[in-house]
């Protein structure tokens, strides 16, 4: 093929004609090596936003995008490979507890996360919270560990799908962040990149989630499938409930705590609940056993303590000290104090908005409002009641948990999440729909 104009593939976008596999290729090439401006960039992807992608589009977009840097290679690792990835929410700190827990029932996870930003936390940093925890490893060191002990938990390196970096960075100024094509060839770009077998998404849907309704969720469901299927890699998607905080720890070394209780048996039943279906999905995908036996493996791996006693392996081996493990209160920062928000009626607490939380943790220094920020490990919300629940006047709803910075303006931003009512409200399960 001659080379294109990028004008000529912009306008063929636009007025709807599907873009061939060299057409599709060349741009994301010259996306990566930055021989295309980003102005030219940005209306390929204000096109793309109006005018969507052909599944065949989708797949192509997503394999040149994949393979735009590195693709891991796991094939030394006799277990199968398979990681899982969420769209985001507030108290997501599911990762933590299930890599383990998949890992002690025979899977490989060898999972790539990201940071906090904005009212959703990352991995990343609620893993820096345990002290000394590096995530910053190099790429040999991850396929060994992951082969060795059954999970590694690192960074994005500059090497893994460079040219979603750049297209990233343009859609989150061009008002293209929504587009469904875009948001799951980000997603898989970079999960396919890790050399894996299969991935389950856990797509959330909801007042605090990115999608905030199920059609949304489905067509993002069905976009990851398109781009796993093409790629022959088997994907299941869990389309579940984030209108209220997952769990009752909101902030990253609260969230740890939280997640080694799950990990001992204990914690919360939202958190246990998704780390257990995510699992057992997991587990299918890998071809280990059905999805309903996975429900028991999962149980048994964290009620029987090999999870907990993987988690400790994994937190050794990356530089952190295991005995957070045993005693997660005694290890983990901590605030210097920790404060109560009141309930100023009686009721039954019918709603908590999930964005109004992690806005009030992201004020008390648990998030960042810019990529540069620092975050505080120790800070963050403790919910102290959870919906359904029947509260009188005068009884903690939630505590902070902080350094005195932003402790006021986190106070006018909690008190307005929480919704109560003078009748309960119907409360369902966090697991919606699975899509496979």
């Amino acid at each position: 093929m001659s080379t294109p104009l990028p004008q000529e593939l912009i306008r063929a976008k636009r007025d709807g004609r599907e873009l061939s596999r060299s057409e599709l290729e060349w741009f994301v090439k010259s996306v990566t090596d930055e021989s295309i401006p980003d102005y030219q960039v940005a209306a390929m992807l204000m096109a793309i936003f109006f005018r969507g992608m052909t599944d065949s589009e989708l797949a192509v977009w997503a394999d040149a995008m994949l393979h735009s840097g590195d693709v891991l290679d796991l094939s030394g690792i006799a277990r199968p490979k398979v990681d899982k990835h969420s769209t985001g929410g507030v108290g997501d700190k599911i990762s933590i507890p299930l890599a383990p827990a998949v890992a002690a029932c025979g899977i490989a996870v060898p999972m790539v996360s990201g940071r906090g930003l904005g009212h959703t936390g990352g991995t990343l940093d609620k893993l820096e919270s345990i002290p000394g925890f590096r995530v910053d490893l190099d790429t040999e060191t991850f396929i060994s560990q992951t082969g060795d002990i059954g999970v590694c938990l690192i960074g994005q390196t500059d090497r893994i799908a460079p040219a979603d970096r750049r297209l990233y960075a343009l859609r989150d100024v061009t008002g293209t962040v929504e587009s469904i094509p875009l948001i799951a060839s980000s997603i898989m770009s970079k999960k396919l990149a890790e050399g894996i077998d299969g991935l389950v998404l856990d797509c959330k849907v909801g007042q605090g989630a990115f999608m905030k309704t199920m059609d949304d969720a489905r067509a993002l469901a069905n976009a990851i499938r398109v781009i796993g299927q093409a790629a022959g890699k088997k994907v299941s998607v869990l389309i579940t409930a984030m209108d209220a905080p997952i769990g009752q720890m909101v902030g990253n070394g609260l969230e740890i705590r939280e997640s080694i209780e799950v990990l001992h048996g204990q914690g919360p039943a939202d958190t246990r609940e998704l780390t257990v279906s995510l699992g057992a999905e997991m587990l299918a995908v890998g071809g280990l056993c059905s999805a309903e036996e996975g429900q028991s493996r999962m149980e048994k791996a964290l009620d029987d303590g090999s999870a907990a006693e993987l988690f400790r392996k994994v937190v050794a081996a990356q530089g952190g000290d295991p005995a957070v493990v045993d005693d997660p209160i005694g290890v983990l920062p901590k605030a210097g104090a920790r404060e109560p928000l009141l309930a100023e009626r009686d009721g039954f607490v019918s709603a908590i908005q999930a964005d109004e939380v992690g806005i009030a943790a992201m004020i008390l220094g648990a998030g960042r409002r810019r990529k540069e920020d620092d975050v505080d490990p120790a800070v963050g919300i403790e919910l102290a009641v959870g919906v359904g629940d029947r509260v009188n006047s005068g009884q903690p709803l939630a505590y902070f948990h902080h350094n005195q910075s932003g402790l006021e303006a986190a106070r006018t931003r909690l008190s307005g999440a929480f919704k109560l009512t003078p009748e309960p409200p119907q409360t369902s399960s966090r697991v919606l729909e699975v899509v496979r």
